[in-house]
């Protein structure tokens, strides 16, 4: 209901970043942050059920234990299935391990979590995804766009029949550090911050799931766009 009055009074741009910012304490139900739009930041100290941040637009949803536990978030479940499905944007922050189908459909956001179950990035089509723990079967099915970066993967978890598993490049190296630092100063994750104490071997560790099409078509307009030739040419006949 907030989300969609922030849209209703200020349209599709949402609010400045950290206009709203709620902060919550115990265990929340369905569909926590659902379509929050930027803006609006939600902070979950507890657990969650289902479909948190389903079709976020924008906002920023954070999910961290309370601060009394004393369990290690990496190996315990913190919050249920379909996290982040049909996210177009903003930012989803987990610390624990979640459920089956995360960031299904996704087409925008960012999501950091420590683990997840079977089914993930199903149907992917764009983002950014990284997870830092052990992920279920079926990884990356019909994945057709968007990046995911996995810790320790398990390449027999990977559905490999549109994606390939591949080293982290140069370039996305800063990126992926950015991110994890992010997800770190947001949920104090002890996985995050071990893994940035030594940044040089633990990208060693991390593996990149690419979508092979999609690959083709980033290729196709950095090429393009650095030869001054029509993009839409280029990768139409990539796409063809």
């Amino acid at each position: 209901m907030l989300g969609a009055e922030v849209t209703r009074r200020f349209g599709g741009e949402g609010l400045p970043e950290g206009t709203i910012d709620i902060t919550l304490h115990g265990s929340a139900g369905q569909s926590l942050g659902a379509f929050i739009p930027r803006g609006i930041a939600i902070r979950l100290y507890g657990d969650s059920n289902d479909y948190v941040a389903k079709g976020i637009s924008g906002g920023r949803v954070v999910v961290r234990p309370d601060e009394k536990a004393t369990f290690k978030s990496g190996e315990n479940v913190i919050a249920g299935n379909v996290i982040g499905y049909g996210a177009t944007s903003g930012e989803i922050y987990i610390r624990g391990v979640v459920g089956e189908r995360f960031c299904v459909r996704n087409s925008g956001a960012i999501a950091v979590v420590e683990g997840i179950g079977d089914h993930g990035c199903e149907y992917m089509t764009g983002g950014t995804v990284v997870v830092l723990g052990r992920t279920g079967r079926n990884f990356a099915a019909g994945m057709s766009g968007g990046r995911a970066f996995m810790l320790d993967i398990n390449a027999d978890n990977v559905n490999t029949d549109m994606v390939d598993i591949l080293a982290v490049p140069q370039d996305q190296r800063e990126v992926l550090k950015s991110h994890i630092s992010k997800f770190h100063a947001e949920t104090g994750s002890e996985i995050a911050s071990e893994l940035l104490k030594s940044w040089d071997e633990s990208i060693s560790r991390i593996s990149l799931v690419m979508p092979r099409d999609y690959a083709r078509v980033l290729e196709a307009m950095e090429r393009a766009t650095r030869e001054g030739l029509p993009i839409d040419k280029f990768v139409m006949e990539v796409a063809g």
